[in-house]
């Protein structure tokens, strides 16, 4: 079990960009430390007929969402079988000549889904574009263990985005999603228990969820981060993602004092981090912490993050332990779809 330790904040940082979010950051250097700020919590008391170990993860949850936004999980039920054969679906992917993706690529339709090239995107307007290249796929209910009705939807991206000479790779990385995509549901039970809201106060959020996946390629980069990024600095749109990582460091996180903080991989674990829609529906409680890649580690790097929100007509009203007469909701209420929507366009806008 880890302990915290909080990095003194000075004042402001000198440096600063404009997210696509709108949101203004600070930070004191692009040289990333170590520090002992990320939590690792045991996830196994979730699974517990006692009301009081849930809420006792729970609590651990909601000090994590509130102080940094990332948490690292253990004990979460995925066997490590799953990631291990999405790795090896991620490299054959990725292994193709460049043509082969390209018949794959976002730019064929108009979903944040496809193949989207290597160092193509300057996220924070580095000399060299961010040095990856990924491959994003969506929710389909033909693959979710709950879903009601098993009909796959009718979409440009679900008919051409799927890679056509690669046999088992659509199947196996569903494999990896489902196990994912119940987690997630699981785990929406914790969120609402550190709220301090009824257990199930978001079932109903997530019956036809927004949970996309992507598979991620970093090449060792030779760069300095102050002129290039594998990914550059940003959050996640959706209410929280699982990100799984290989064996190869990278990710990095952006802690409430100006640091960046490195979360290396920890064997056998997920990272979570909170995103955009649950910090907007938290009124800012729960934190949309600043994260990226800087692979300077010598090897190929991937990574699968897992990106889950609530159904696309939901709307993003304010979480009620979270606003009062003194506090009232900082933001305009919107359905998921529409702010997934709007900020997929400002994604792919970036050059």
């Amino acid at each position: 079990m880890s302990t915290t330790t909080l990095l003194e904040t000075p004042a402001q940082p000198p440096l600063n960009l404009t997210l696509q979010n709108g949101k203004n950051i600070y930070y004191h250097s692009d040289i990333s430390i170590e520090a002992d700020e990320i939590p690792i919590i045991d996830l196994k008391g979730i699974y517990s007929s006692d009301i009081e170990d849930r809420k006792a993860v729970a609590e651990r949850v909601r000090e994590a969402a509130h102080r940094i936004g990332f948490f690292y999980i253990v004990n979460h039920g995925i066997g490590p079988q799953h990631a291990e054969n999405t790795f090896l679906q991620a490299k054959r992917f990725f292994d193709q000549p460049e043509e082969k993706k390209m018949e794959v690529c976002t730019d064929l339709v108009r979903e944040y889904l496809g193949y989207f090239p290597m160092a193509r995107y300057n996220r924070n307007g580095k000399k060299k574009e961010d040095l990856m290249e990924a491959y994003n796929w969506g929710y389909n209910p033909k693959y979710d263990p709950e879903a009601e009705s098993k009909e796959e939807p009718d979409t440009d991206a679900v008919k051409l985005l799927w890679p056509k000479d690669l046999p088992g790779f659509k199947d196996t990385v569903y494999e990896h999603h489902a196990q994912l995509l119940t987690l997630a549901r699981r785990l929406t039970r914790t969120f609402a228990l550190a709220l301090h809201l009824d257990e199930h106060h978001f079932d109903k959020y997530v019956k036809t969820p927004a949970a996309g996946m992507r598979l991620t390629h970093y090449p060792p980069q030779e760069a300095s981060p102050s002129d290039q990024l594998g990914i550059g600095a940003h959050t996640d749109f959706e209410c929280f993602t699982f990100v799984t990582q290989d064996e190869q460091a990278g990710l990095e996180v952006l802690s409430k004092s100006g640091y960046w903080i490195k979360a290396k991989p920890i064997p056998g674990s997920i990272v979570v981090n909170i995103a955009d829609c649950f910090m907007r529906q938290t009124n800012d409680f729960f934190v949309s912490t600043v994260h990226r890649v800087v692979n300077k580690g010598g090897s190929e790097r991937y990574s699968c993050p897992f990106f889950f929100g609530w159904n696309h007509d939901i709307e993003l009203e304010p979480v009620a332990t979270c606003v009062s007469d003194d506090n009232p909701m900082k933001y305009p209420v919107v359905t998921s779809g529409e702010y997934l929507r709007w900020r997929a366009e400002q994604a792919k806008k970036v050059t």
